[in-house]
């Protein structure tokens, strides 16, 4: 593997976000995760829950809800507005304000056709979906206080809503309140103190499901009003109710950081008269679970502490493999830092401002060099810093900056390029030629484009866009998965599309050959010049990759390559980092049929056990949870971590403490 002079870099104090809202498309498998910053990420259930998009907040922009109409996604929030989302260019499509104060719910009925929301003047508005944009179409019967939780009847002629102590069903064609459910405040509640239903669920059969802050879950006959049955789930709140599309299992979040599920079950064998029951409970989170999904073979779920959890239903997988692995989301699946390698700077991407840090030597004291705020409410969706350290460049959805940099003795002086090429608007990735001489800018519609850096500015060149001296390749990923090859300036191949999405990718700086590793831990190596895969590639997959490789829940992130040994290709994902030694025979790939040992295993062997087990993914666990790896140009090696512990500290107490022995 080697030994590396290492800089262990815990200054990026990267906080994420608390998710406040997650909405489920059956259809196409897509998870949208909304988070308090106003941050909205859609996450492949079927492809590893990889994180396809991300689609920045803004500043006073909390999300508090979203919904799926077909392919089109919307949210609405405590600022009274709803927005619909344009998923191609990762941006808001527009924005409309609901006219009835804060909104705290909105739904889509099963057939795509409205759109309900529940605001704080107690009115449930409803908005006719059309093809370019929503518009109200009217108010269902006014009622005294906010509306909390809405649900539709799967055939859209009744929606239930959620308020103070009680449950109000309203008739769609004629707006009127057609049942009211009066929710008991529990046992040694004060007069004073309100039940608030924070969620509701209307089944097919007509039975409504509640859950509230006296920590219930609660069973209603709709026709009749009457209740069916109460579970008290927790002595907190009831916070999220999610039913599976079959209508046969219910997952419940609570305020003390506990997932439940309820199963509709029959009680004795043989009868068809069935009940709802409690089966499990899952205790993955720390905090509130805000919200909860019942997504086919898991429950997914997310809250206060940050993580976007995944758990899989056991009885429903029949083999072990990536389906049953539990995952735990906690870091984006795209690089926040940026490396100026030949420079030995590091650049760190908040929503809100940039950090550029010196890391020249293993002996000496990082330093901060710069902290550049950027202007207006909009969220940073990317950035970079060239190799040379000489450049910055950053991104929000409505602007694009480039600035000069000049570091003496750790003096920086920035200088701001005013006139920029009128298509350098925005961007959804930045990149700097290896030799800092050019800058790409992956805008929409799978286009690049391409400037010239020089001292006078930059300067336009063209755009690339895919079937339209230097040797010099470019390779860009699209949303349909396709990878195009640019030899400059003109298109030069398509890679074959695999079945899972790349989540990074590099271009060997000797070879040209370009290196991917896929959502699905798959990897592959493709020649640019020969247009095929290496016979390295091919080797691979005839091989097989080992269980424990293919089972990771964290996809690696960055690719690099080691300069003094070609042969070696260094990629990390957020719990370790692997060298991969390409001239080690096929044979010393991992397979399922030998031990997948790590370097520190390894080293505590005798010296001929070590060498059969010895194998060519050199991989080391010894870090916290890694942000970023890179080699650089004077073999160090730079470790950005984000122990998770240090990100629960910043979180505010749990409602349950943890005692000993419990």
């Amino acid at each position: 593997m080697g030994e590396f002079n290492v800089h262990r870099v815990r200054f990026f104090d990267y906080m994420p976000s608390a998710i406040r809202a997650l909405a489920f498309q059956p259809q196409r498998e897509r998870i949208a995760v909304a988070r308090t910053d106003g941050t909205v990420e859609i996450f492949n259930r079927a492809d590893c829950f990889f994180q396809e998009k991300v689609i920045p907040g803004r500043q006073q922009a909390a999300t508090e809800a979203l919904a799926w109409v077909g392919d089109r996604l919307f949210s609405a929030g405590l600022n009274g507005e709803i927005i619909e989302y344009d998923l191609d260019n990762n941006k808001t499509k527009y924005t409309i304000d609901a006219y009835g104060g804060p909104i705290w719910s909105i739904t889509s009925n099963k057939q795509g056709t409205h759109l309900a929301v529940g605001c704080e003047d107690g009115t449930v508005k409803l908005f006719e979906v059309h093809e370019d944009r929503i518009q109200f179409e009217r108010n269902l019967a006014k009622q005294k206080g906010r509306i909390i939780s809405l649900s539709w009847h799967p055939s859209g002629s009744k929606i239930v809503a959620g308020m103070m102590d009680v449950i109000h069903i309203f008739d769609t064609e004629t707006g009127q309140s057609v049942q009211r459910l009066l929710v008991d405040r529990g046992v040694g509640t004060s007069r004073s103190q309100e039940c608030v239903v924070w969620s509701v669920v209307y089944l097919s059969d007509g039975t409504i499901i509640s859950g509230d802050s006296a920590g219930k879950v609660k069973m209603w006959d709709s026709r009749t009003g009457t209740l069916i049955k109460s579970h008290q789930v927790t002595k907190w709140d009831v916070l999220t109710l999610s039913v599976s599309q079959d209508e046969t299992s219910l997952a419940v979040g609570t305020s003390e950081g506990h997932v439940v599920q309820f199963q509709f079950l029959s009680m004795v064998l043989g009868q068809e008269d069935k009940e709802w029951v409690r089966t499990r409970t899952f205790k993955n989170h720390t905090h509130d679970v805000r919200a909860v999904l019942e997504v086919n073979t898991a429950i997914v779920s997310g809250g206060m502490d940050t993580q976007f959890v995944v758990r899989p239903l056991l009885d429903k997988i029949d083999e072990r493999g990536q389906a049953s692995a539990l995952r735990n989301i906690q870091f984006p699946h795209r690089r926040l830092v940026s490396c100026a390698r030949k420079a030995g700077l590091l650049l760190f991407q908040y929503p809100g401002h940039l950090e550029l840090w010196s890391v020249l030597t293993v002996k000496r004291k990082p330093e901060k060099l710069l902290h550049l705020k950027i202007k207006g409410e909009e969220h940073i969706c990317c950035s970079a810093v060239s190799p040379c350290g000489g450049w910055i460049a950053y991104s929000t959805v409505a602007s694009f900056r480039l600035y000069r940099l000049h570091c003496e003795n750790n003096n920086v002086s920035i200088i701001k390029v005013s006139k920029l090429p009128k298509v350098l608007s925005s961007a959804n990735q930045i990149c700097f030629s290896s030799d800092s001489s050019h800058l790409f800018v992956a805008s929409t519609c799978s286009s690049v484009h391409v400037a010239i850096l020089n001292q006078s500015g930059c300067k336009f060149v063209c755009t690339l866009k895919p079937k339209s001296g230097e040797r010099f390749y470019l390779v860009g990923n699209d949303m349909q998965r396709v990878i195009y090859c640019f030899r400059m300036f003109q298109p030069h191949c398509t890679v074959p599309v695999h079945s899972s999405g790349v989540s990074a990718m590099a271009i060997h700086p000797t070879t040209n050959n370009l290196f991917m590793v896929h959502a699905d831990q798959q990897l592959t190596e493709y020649s640019v010049e020969k247009k095929q895969y290496t016979d390295w590639s091919r080797q691979v997959q005839r091989h097989g990759l080992h269980s424990l490789w293919l089972e990771r829940d964290t996809p690696v992130t960055n690719v690099t390559f080691n300069p003094k040994n070609p042969a070696h290709i260094v990629l990390h994902d957020m719990y370790m980092f692997c060298i991969i030694d390409q001239t080690l025979v096929i044979t010393r790939l991992p397979n399922t049929r030998s031990q997948f040992y790590n370097q520190l295993t390894l080293r505590s062997m005798p010296e001929k056990e070590r060498k059969k087990h010895s194998h060519a993914f050199k991989m080391c666990k010894i870090f916290k949870e890694l942000l970023f790896v890179e080699l650089m140009e004077d073999q160090s090696l730079v470790v950005v971590e984000r122990p998770l512990m240090d990100i629960t500290a910043q979180l505010p107490a749990p409602v349950r403490q943890k005692k000993f022995a419990t």
